[in-house]
């Protein structure tokens, strides 16, 4: 009933997404033509000659979203992931479209279209799988569309995840009991009950209405686990584990294949995934142009001023531990009076730091001295958004005193970050940093850059903590 249930709910969805789709281009081309927006054009051919890459969008798109697993059962994914993978698909569709465009000599489809189109298609997409997945829960939530599932150890495992199913009923799991050999049958077990031995386990499939069985026994029970999983294949139960060493993950794993031999990853850093490192970096640089060309006059009125307060050079250069641990000079405009290599290295900035000129404790305390780090982005040491880079006598001292620290050098580092809108920033506590620090790197997406970025302006670029 459940696999049936899903055949209807994708053929729906395909439909809808086409619906939405075509919809898409005819609201983008009745903008453009038929409102004053863009000029007005209301012949026949017109909406006909720019509705024909239908009989290439509809299949691309269909298909694309397929390729993307965004037909596949959602109901333990995020709506987050299913957005970005509708943006990737959206992105990736548009240039096949564009291409074929190009191969065949159409040049003169007009690019404010496509422009909406883009926009259109990928909004309402999104705003169709979230309608969707809200309905779904609710519906989960009442007691329809649910997986039935049987728990085999009922330990401390075996009660934390029917623990966790039963705190998500969205997700439309009943668990009907569990089987183990060490809890007396009938016993109750985060309220459910154990129905008997894993040697009843034929017994209860035959029995009772299973659709999935968790296994949550340890590696060690090997021959167990197979005779198991055999069991569930041989009635055609699907089987799944969750590892008893999962304790030890210190974030979301996630698990690649080397061949046919798993590789489990530890800790999931998105940033890895080349999309999602390409996307970043071209939104790096075209951002990092833009505020050059925006800035160029304070940048350089600051210079002027930072020569005329103290001798010294105008740009402070610093090494800082980036991406992968590996170092780089990062630029600012100097504040302080010039002082010697060991000053510089080994000490921090304090509030009434005698070294800072006059204008150098305003450009700080309002981080107009971190400007010049949009070349810093060009270059590709660092990103507009990310943790803020540490110099290296500093990250020795860290990496012992801190757990975790070193994982931000996962990632480039960054002028403004998800610490820093949140006050954690000059000389504030490393622990507090670092955990913000550490959700940037495991759940980042372009979304919580847009965030930051527009927080980062809402709360101002001053700081009763930036000395």
């Amino acid at each position: 009933m459940i696999k049936q249930n899903q055949r209807i709910f994708n053929i729906m969805l395909v439909v809808l997404d086409l619906i939405i789709i075509t919809f898409a281009l005819v609201l983008a081309w009745f903008i453009r033509f038929e409102t004053s927006f863009f000029g007005f054009n209301d012949s026949i051919w017109a909406f006909t000659y720019y509705l024909m890459p239908l009989i290439i969008i509809l299949p691309t798109y269909i298909l694309l979203y397929y390729i993307f697993g965004l037909y596949d059962p959602q109901r333990t994914k995020s709506i987050t992931s299913e957005a970005i993978n509708i943006v990737k698909v959206n992105f990736i569709g548009l240039l096949i479209l564009i291409t074929v465009l190009f191969v065949v000599n159409i040049s003169d489809y007009s690019r404010y279209m496509l422009a909406m189109f883009a926009i259109f298609s990928t909004s309402f997409s999104i705003i169709e799988r979230f309608i969707l997945r809200k309905s779904l829960r609710y519906i989960r939530s009442r007691g329809y569309n649910i997986k039935y599932i049987l728990v085999i150890g009922a330990g401390e495992l075996g009660e934390k995840f029917a623990i966790k199913i039963k705190a998500n009923e969205y997700v439309g799991y009943n668990l009907i009991g569990f089987l183990d050999d060490n809890i007396e049958k009938n016993r109750l077990v985060a309220g459910s009950p154990v129905l008997g031995e894993i040697d009843d386990l034929e017994n209860v499939i035959l029995n009772n209405q299973i659709d999935r069985i968790v296994i949550t026994l340890s590696p060690r029970h090997s021959l167990l686990l197979e005779h198991i999983i055999d069991t569930c294949e041989k009635y055609g139960v699907k089987a799944e584990i969750v590892p008893d060493y999962y304790r030890y993950f210190p974030a979301k794993p996630y698990i690649d294949m080397i061949d046919n031999i798993p590789l489990i990853n530890i800790r999931y850093v998105p940033l890895d995934n080349s999309f999602n490192k390409a996307l970043k970096r071209f939104s790096d640089i075209v951002l990092a142009i833009i505020g050059i060309l925006l800035l160029s006059p304070l940048m350089i009125f600051t210079a002027v001023m930072v020569k005329k307060s103290s001798p010294g050079p105008i740009i402070f250069k610093q090494d800082r531990v980036g991406l992968h641990r590996n170092t780089f000079k990062m630029y600012k405009f100097r504040s302080m009076k010039v002082q010697s290599d060991d000053e510089e290295v080994t000490q921090w900035t304090t509030e009434d730091d005698p070294r800072k000129t006059k204008f150098g404790s305003f450009i700080r305390k309002t981080s107009i001295d971190e400007l010049p780090q949009l070349f810093n982005i060009l270059k590709g040491d660092m990103s507009l958004i990310g943790p803020r880079p540490e110099r290296p006598l500093f990250v020795e001292k860290f990496r012992d005193e801190v757990p975790h620290y070193m994982i931000k050098h996962h990632v480039r580092p960054g002028m403004t970050g998800w610490a820093q809108v949140h006050g954690w920033r000059g000389d504030t506590s490393i622990k507090k940093r670092i955990e913000y620090d550490l959700y940037y790197v495991e759940n980042w997406t372009l979304g919580l850059d847009v965030k930051i970025f527009l927080k980062t302006f809402a709360t101002g670029f001053t700081s009763s903590n930036a000395y």
